[in-house]
């Protein structure tokens, strides 16, 4: 049986689980949803990043990529920061989609999947 490892597990959920050579991200949300779409979503790869470190990954090695915008007017401003990090030859499938998001001040939630 393979190793399944938890990460930050609280009551209701855990930011990341580790099984079968595969990381999963739960959604990410800005630490500050002060910021705009692109700001938000900068703030969300930074996270997103340093989850992955603590896998023993990175943001090369994304299978997928789940993208949820509040409002679809903010798919430019969300695609120039993630254009500005995702790692070039490496880009993953992705999806966006408007969705409303648990707290209205969040513009942008993103799930990830890596393999580890």
């Amino acid at each position: 049986m393979s190793e399944l490892r938890r990460f930050d597990t609280g009551p209701r959920m855990s930011e990341m689980t580790v099984h079968n050579g595969v990381a999963y991200l739960a959604g990410q949300v800005a630490a500050d949803a002060t910021k705009d779409a692109q700001g938000q979503t900068a703030d969300v790869l930074a996270q997103i990043d340093a989850l992955l470190a603590r896998a023993g990954t990175d943001k090369s090695r994304i299978v997928m990529a789940q993208i949820f915008l509040a409002d679809v007017a903010d798919f430019p401003a969300m695609n120039a920061a993630w254009d500005a990090w995702v790692a070039t030859g490496h880009t993953p499938p992705r999806a966006t989609v408007e969705a409303r998001l648990a707290k209205p001040e969040w513009k942008v939630e993103i799930v990830v999947k890596a393999a580890v």
